[in-house]
């Protein structure tokens, strides 16, 4: 398998397809499998490069579901598109393995392989891609005080020792990229600051993926302090100041407006 950053090239997109009752945007939408296979083969037409589907909603105050839940509502829509670039967004084995099985090529944990002592081997064994996220407790209690000392220094730190545990787990490091959590346990201030200081993670020498798509902390800034999603432009310009920082992959709901605001970023900027 070639290595994540020839595979994703500066800027790709990652469609989300969110087959859950309950994720902070799209809960609820996309329930039923032909909806969703609908869903991710428009986001493909679209542009992007990978779209990644989940089945356990990870918002803030969200509670977990069992592996056979999420197995029955991933599975179906593995099954529905066959060929298309996917990702798992799963932090267990076992729905790792039957998506992987099922044609997906990377594995998307928001644990970094803390979750699931399984997860790690199946990966490996599978040669696939693996991005590890940061976030700071669970998702049930992640947002009630996060703390930190120094944010962008501790989130690389933490992506560092994630990087290499998942390297002694013999997943190669071209296979890697690293995420580092926006939303999952910090402030509005450190999330922005996460991306402004986006050079201390890239010289952990991978390519970054940032998910800042209708975050709340986008809502925020923008005056609603109540606001739990932010709007589609919002979500664009954190997209592009993002991949100004250099960031690689923009995980994102809305992938038309984000294809062609970061096509013409990249013009803008110009070969790298």
């Amino acid at each position: 398998m070639i290595p994540i950053e020839e595979r994703f090239p500066r800027p790709s997109v990652m469609g989300v397809v969110n087959v859950t009752p309950d994720s902070f945007s799209d809960g609820g939408v996309h329930l039923d499998p032909d909806l969703a296979a609908a869903a991710a083969r428009r986001m493909i037409e679209e542009g992007a490069a990978i779209v990644d589907l989940g089945g356990e909603s990870t918002r803030p105050g969200s509670e977990g579901v069992s592996s056979d839940e999420e197995l029955r509502r991933v599975v179906p829509v593995f099954e529905r598109l066959e060929a298309l670039p996917l990702s798992i967004d799963t932090s267990k084995a076992a729905v790792a393995q039957a998506a992987l099985e099922g044609g997906a090529i990377l594995v998307n944990d928001v644990t970094a392989l803390r979750g699931d002592p399984e997860l790690a081997g199946v990966v490996a064994d599978a040669g696939a891609y693996l991005c590890l996220m940061h976030m700071q407790g669970e998702p049930r209690t992640m947002q009630a005080e996060p703390h930190y000392e120094e944010v962008v220094g501790e989130v690389a730190a933490f992506l560092e020792e994630r990087l290499a545990f998942a390297v002694a787990q013999g997943i190669p490091e071209g296979r890697i990229c690293l995420d580092p959590g926006i939303g999952f346990g910090k402030t509005v201030e450190q999330n922005f600051e996460l991306v402004r200081r986006l050079d201390v993670l890239l010289a952990l020498g991978r390519p970054v993926m940032i998910g800042f798509s209708r975050k709340s902390s986008l809502g925020r800034i923008l005056g609603d302090p109540t606001a739990t999603t932010g709007p589609v432009a919002a979500s664009v310009a954190a997209a592009v100041a993002a991949y100004e920082r250099g960031a690689t992959i923009l995980r994102v709901h809305d992938v038309k407006p984000h294809v062609e605001a970061l096509t013409v970023a990249a013009a803008v900027v110009g070969p790298t």
